[in-house]
């Protein structure tokens, strides 16, 4: 009976494999990227899907790596918080060589695939996990700027993907690029107010005054209403072949303009529950963008 039990408890390889490479983030990070695919290619063929399919294995395994790099490097850290302490290297499910050989792995492959579609996509690739993890992760100990410097690797998906499709980086690249920039900041201070004493006992600084205080709250809003302006800019037609009707202009002023509702409500409540739920407002509203921009492509 208790080998049995200890059988069910043990994790299994795919398991663990999905909790250290973070899955749900590596999927929500390949969507923005197919998205940017969508709205760079020109012209529908067969061998668009080919490509899809490099981009996404590609980009779940540059993610993925990323992810289990900064578990490498936070090992300590994360046992001392609740939401972290049952990852798969604090808890001991996986070891520490283990994964940095997966780490290893993933970025290799990650890599050659993503050269295989074209070597602007790889090194945009190879820039963003460089960033995420030799910069971003020990910097969230030192300095709230950590948030600053790690909007950059988490704007890339969405641009690296029309780098996919077209080869090169212009006006386009650098709009979607800028929009999930400013993006990232509501979102993480965000996260970073919910989650404030757990970051507290690793000692993370991811709130830009390193408080709960109407700075943070202001600076929130003010960051909304950035990310707003940068989601409207396509509608002007200064950027190229990334175009955006007046329709779909207005619904995503519409969804802005939720996101900024909850902005202010934390603004105004100052708690955990409002920060949540802004969180979970700005997600919806970059992926409900991600897909107003494709569709309005390919109706228009």
């Amino acid at each position: 009976m208790n080998s049995l039990s200890a059988s069910v408890a043990k994790p299994s390889l795919f398991s663990s494999f999905v909790a250290i490479t973070k899955a749900r983030l590596a999927i929500s990070v390949v969507f923005s990227t197919v998205a940017g695919f969508l709205l760079g290619v020109e012209e529908w063929n067969a061998g668009c899907w080919v490509t899809i399919l490099l981009l996404a294995t590609g980009g779940y395994c540059m993610v993925g790596a990323s992810n289990v790099f900064n578990q490498v490097i936070e090992k300590d850290l994360d046992a001392l918080m609740d939401r972290t302490k049952s990852r798969p290297l604090p808890s001991g499910m996986i070891s520490k060589q283990t994964a940095l050989i997966l780490g290893f792995v993933l970025t290799l492959v990650g890599l050659v695939i993503l050269y295989i579609i074209n070597p602007k996509t790889a090194m945009f690739g190879a820039i963003s996990i460089f960033m995420y993890v030799s910069l971003y992760t020990p910097l969230k100990t030192v300095t709230p700027l950590s948030v600053f410097v790690g909007a950059f690797p988490g704007a890339i998906p969405f641009m690296l993907g029309w780098v996919a499709a077209t080869g090169h980086f212009g006006i386009e690249a650098g709009t979607l690029f800028i929009i999930q920039f400013f993006w990232q900041f509501p979102h993480f201070w965000a996260i970073g107010w919910f989650l404030y004493e757990d970051y507290e006992k690793a000692g993370f600084y991811m709130l830009p005054t390193g408080k709960r205080d109407k700075k943070t709250a202001l600076q929130t809003i003010l960051y909304t209403f950035w990310t707003i302006a940068a989601s409207l800019i396509p509608v002007f037609g200064f950027t190229g072949r990334l175009h955006l009707s007046v329709v779909a202009a207005v619904i995503v002023a519409l969804l802005g303009f939720w996101m900024l509702f909850y902005a202010v409500k934390l603004y105004k409540e100052m708690d955990a529950k409002a920060a949540r739920k802004l969180m979970i407002v700005s997600v919806s509203y970059i992926s409900l963008l991600q897909i107003i921009y494709v569709i309005d492509k390919f109706i228009h």
